[in-house]
C-alpha cells in the first residue's frame, strides 16, 4: 500500500462554509497486487496536479475506487481517467448516477459493486462495504483483507495538514475528529451508528481515512465515534449569544455565574467573534442549549437566528432548550427562534426576556431557570 494524495496546507474554508484552522489533506491509495492495481479515491480537483505526477510512472491502473462522490474525493478521477482509459471506476450502484452527474464519467468508465461484495488484485483482497450516510448516501468503505485494512475515507477522517503518515499527537487528532464529526456527521448519528455496529466483525489493525492521519491504533478513535454516537449528553449547558448594548451579555453572566454554582459546565460562544466548528463540538455534548439574544427588527439578532439554524441543521443530541434576551419595545424573538428548530426533539424551558437593562426580577427568573436545568441534568444523571 502507498500513501499518495495532496498536503492542502493553507486551506481555511470548506465547502464555503466549515472553518478549516489546520488545513487538511485528500489521501489516496494505491495498493498493487500480483495480477491488478487499484487507486483508492483521488484528490481536490485544486491539486490534481500534486496527486498527477505521483501515478505517472504506473504502467496500468485497473481500478479507481470511489468511496464518495463528493468532489473533494473524486473530482480528479477524470483526469486519472485521461492517462488510463481503460481504469474501471469501482463505486457503490448510487454512487454511479452520482458520478455521471457531478463529473460526467460515462457509464461505460463503471464497475458498480453490491454491499460485501469483493474484487480481487491477485495477492490482495478488496472488500466493499455499504456505509449509506457516512455522509451521503452513496457511501462505502474498502477493507483490505490480507492486511486488515480498513480505508474508510470520510468515516473517521478529520482536517489536518500534517508532515506525518500516521497519528502520533492523539490529542490534536482527537478535538480534530471531533470538529468533523460535529461540523459534518452529527446529523446523521442514529445510521452512523448501525455502520459503527456493522464494522464490528471486522479485524481491523490500521484505518486509513481520505482526510487526516492513518490510525495505527484504531481503536481509540473508534471508542471516541461510539461515545459521540451512542453516548448520552452531558452535565454541559452550551450558551451562544450576541449582546448589542450589554443587557444581554448582563443576563448571559449572571446565568453563567448560577449554573456553575449549581454543578452545571458552561460553554459560552460570543457569536459576533466565535469559530463555529467549536460552537458544533460543544452540540456534540450539550444537554441544554439556551441562546441569547438582543431583539433587532421585532425578531432575533440574526446571529443568534444563525446559531439557531446551525443547531437545528446538526440535530444534536440536547434535551432541554431555552432563550434569554433584551428588547427596546417588543417583539417575536421567541416565536422566530421556536419555529426554527423542527429538528430538534427538545424540552423548552421558559424563556427570560427583559425590557431594557435586566431588574432584580430578572435575575430572580434567571436563578429559576439556572435551578431548573440542574435539576432536570440531576434527574437525567448527566456527568
Amino acid at each position: 500500500m502507498f500513501l499518495l494524495g495532496a498536503v492542502d496546507w493553507s486551506r481555511r474554508l470548506f465547502d464555503s462554509l466549515i472553518p478549516l484552522p489546520d488545513g487538511t489533506s485528500y489521501n489516496s491509495y494505491l495498493i498493487c497486487g500480483s495480477e491488478k492495481t487499484a487507486l483508492l479515491d483521488s484528490v481536490d480537483p485544486s491539486m490534481a496536479d500534486v496527486l498527477l505526477p505521483q501515478i505517472t510512472n504506473r504502467a496500468k491502473i485497473d481500478y479507481i475506487v470511489s468511496h464518495h462522490a463528493e468532489q473533494d474525493h473524486s473530482g480528479s478521477i477524470p483526469m486519472v481517467l485521461e492517462k488510463y482509459p481503460d481504469a474501471k471506476v469501482v463505486c457503490t450502484t448510487k454512487a454511479r448516477g452520482m458520478l455521471m452527474d457531478l463529473l460526467h464519467i460515462p457509464e461505460e468508465s463503471f464497475h458498480a459493486v453490491e454491499d460485501g461484495s469483493t474484487l480481487s488484485l491477485g495477492t490482495k483482497t478488496l472488500e466493499f462495504i455499504y456505509t449509506p450516510w457516512v455522509h451521503w448516501p452513496e457511501t462505502m468503505v474498502t477493507y483490505l483483507r490480507e492486511d486488515r485494512m480498513l480505508f474508510s475515507c470520510d468515516f473517521f477522517g478529520s482536517h489536518i495538514a500534517s508532515s506525518n503518515m500516521f497519528v502520533v499527537d492523539k490529542g490534536r487528532v482527537h478535538e480534530a475528529g471531533k470538529r468533523y464529526f460535529a461540523e459534518i456527521m452529527m446529523p446523521f448519528r442514529d445510521v452512523i451508528g448501525k455502520n459503527l455496529e456493522k464494522l464490528k466483525k471486522y479485524d481491523i489493525d490500521m484505518i486509513a481515512p481520505s482526510h487526516g492521519l492513518i490510525y495505527d491504533d484504531p481503536a481509540w478513535i473508534m471508542d471516541a465515534w461510539r461515545d459521540w454516537v451512542f453516548a448520552p449528553p452531558k452535565n454541559l449547558v452550551v450558551l451562544p449569544y450576541v449582546s448589542m448594548h450589554e443587557s444581554t451579555a448582563r443576563m448571559v453572566d449572571h446565568l453563567t455565574s448560577k449554573l456553575v454554582d449549581n454543578g452545571v459546565r458552561v460553554e459560552l460562544y460570543d457569536l459576533t467573534v466565535t469559530d463555529i466548528g467549536k460552537l458544533a463540538m460543544s452540540l456534540v455534548d450539550g444537554a441544554t442549549i439556551v441562546v441569547g439574544t438582543p431583539t433587532v427588527l421585532a425578531g432575533p439578532h440574526p446571529l443568534a437566528a444563525y446559531a439557531t439554524f446551525l443547531a437545528n441543521a446538526l440535530r444534536p443530541r440536547a434535551r432541554y432548550l431555552s432563550i434569554i434576551g433584551s428588547y427596546g419595545w417588543g417583539g417575536k424573538t421567541v416565536e422566530t427562534l421556536s419555529a426554527m428548530i423542527p429538528n430538534l426533539k427538545v424540552e423548552v424551558i421558559d424563556p427570560v426576556l427583559c425590557k431594557g437593562l435586566p431588574t432584580k426580577e430578572v435575575f430572580a427568573a434567571i436563578d429559576v431557570m439556572a435551578d431548573t436545568i440542574a435539576e432536570k441534568h440531576r434527574e437525567q444523571g448527566f456527568s
